[in-house]
């Protein structure tokens, strides 16, 4: 059995950099890379890589990049025998820009995440997984009546759950959890998305959160402090000072390193301490 179950998006990664700053219409030397990417897809990575079991739950096509994918999946100790394999769907991509500054833009082709959500969790009614209790983590990159109906089928009460966005622009369709006992995981940006409000800082994010119905909220602010809340106790700690060689993913280091740690047993002030020193490590060094 695996020892957590990751939901969410799974696809390739285009990711184009230049060290000059870039503006509109800009054409640029840099850097190009193609890698595995989407954040259930890198929270499992970065979680095995921790040692532990995960179990990816997406929807990745049967055409050739899907296969290559899945192959990933497989040699990098990714349990995929949930994984939704639609025939007429091609696999998911995501395209970003990435400056000096980071993150310019970026567009995700989440077709199959979205239309195949509902044959995606039918795995949890699977023999194997349908007294599952353990961790779960589900990022927001599902189509908004998917996430409600899911909110409405009551998981963030039958196991630990932990929430988080793809992007800014999706956090919004994480509002049917905020009355469940689940952990949101979020950076500041996106909180202020699904929350419609501005919030200043990672703290004033999470009392923000805690206030709407969450029971948990763990907030990152790039550079600034990031925050881990309860109504028993408020933690905030800074990140290490660095200069960033990239931005995609880092988030998805910094959550899957945060419950590695804590399924390690580690206190909170350890594992916040943990997380962004892995989401340091993170974006200061260069995917292959």
């Amino acid at each position: 059995m695996p020892d957590i179950l990751c939901l969410g998006a799974a696809h390739w990664d285009v990711i184009g950099r230049s060290a000059l700053p870039v503006a509109m219409g800009d054409d640029l030397p840099g850097v190009i890379r193609t890698r595995p990417g989407g954040v259930a897809l890198n929270i499992a990575h970065a979680l095995a890589g921790q040692g532990l079991r995960p179990a990816l739950l997406s929807a990745i096509g049967q055409d050739p990049e899907g296969a290559a994918l899945v192959a990933w999946l497989d040699r990098h100790g990714i349990d995929t025998r949930f994984l939704h394999r639609p025939a007429t769907l091609p696999t998911d991509r995501y395209l970003a820009i990435e400056g000096p500054a980071g993150l310019v833009a970026a567009i995700a082709e989440s077709t199959a995440l979205e239309q195949e959500g509902a044959h995606i969790l039918a795995a949890l009614r699977a023999p194997a997984l349908r007294a599952w209790r353990g961790p779960v983590v589900l990022d927001s990159g599902f189509a908004p009546e998917t996430l409600a109906d899911l909110a409405r089928s009551g998981i963030a009460l039958a196991a630990p759950l932990r929430l988080t966005s793809a992007a800014p622009a999706k956090a919004p369709r994480l509002r049917p959890f905020l009355q469940s006992r689940a952990t949101f995981a979020l950076n500041r940006q996106e909180a202020a998305t699904l929350l419609d409000r501005p919030l200043p800082d990672s703290m004033t994010a999470a009392r923000a959160l805690l206030a709407a119905g969450a029971a948990r909220a763990i907030i990152t602010d790039g550079p600034h402090p990031a925050t881990d809340a309860d109504a028993a106790q408020i933690l905030t700690l800074p990140p290490p000072p660095v200069a960033a060689a990239r931005v995609t993913g880092a988030g998805d280091s910094f959550l899957a390193a945060h419950l590695a740690a804590e399924l390690r047993g580690l206190d909170r002030h350890s594992a916040l301490a943990h997380a962004l020193d892995a989401a340091a490590h993170h974006i200061t060094t260069t995917d292959a």
